[in-house]
């Protein structure tokens, strides 16, 4: 049997408690920074219906799911070396990681870094207009529309517009 990682145990773990609480898992990460192993848990709340308020992620949510999974992982022990566990929400200027963050942030400012420049430039500011498997379709502050391959970002992010 191959060995799970142990992004996806934690996942795993989470998965029923959240829907339960009414969270969901945005990303989940395990990082050697230094000499530290940490578990990054990132936890949201599933979008809200029109005209609905958005309940955000808060201090409490954050321990109850803490509290939930380090219980389970010390019970399974899946995990050999001492690491942090810690969880929180993904943040105003959240990472867009799948395509269902990119969809979810369609019609909402996004900043784009892409690996190498493109027309003289690495970075970009705009709208998100369109998401397809291949590429994104942003709309820039001089409303002129930028397509993107997904194989040229580097890193795409919620802009954080005051």
């Amino acid at each position: 049997m191959a060995r799970k990682k142990v992004t996806e145990i934690a996942a795993e773990i989470l998965g029923p408690f959240l829907e339960e609480e009414g969270y969901e898992l945005y990303h989940c990460e395990y990082v050697k920074e230094g000499g530290d192993w940490f578990l990054r848990v990132y936890i949201d709340r599933p979008p809200v219906a029109e005209g609905e308020d958005a309940v955000y992620i808060g201090t409490e949510d954050c321990e109850k799911v803490s509290r939930y999974l380090s219980e389970k992982l010390d019970e399974m022990d899946p995990v050999q070396q001492n690491y942090y566990l810690e969880v929180s929400s993904p943040g105003m200027d959240r990472p867009l990681l799948t395509r269902r963050h990119y969809d979810l942030a369609v019609g909402k400012a996004i900043e784009v870094r892409l690996y190498k420049g493109k027309d003289g430039r690495k970075n970009y500011f705009g709208q998100l207009k369109e998401v397809s498997d291949d590429g994104i379709v942003i709309v820039d502050e001089e409303n002129k529309e930028i397509k993107l391959d997904m194989t040229e970002i580097a890193k795409a992010k919620m802009a954080v517009v005051i």
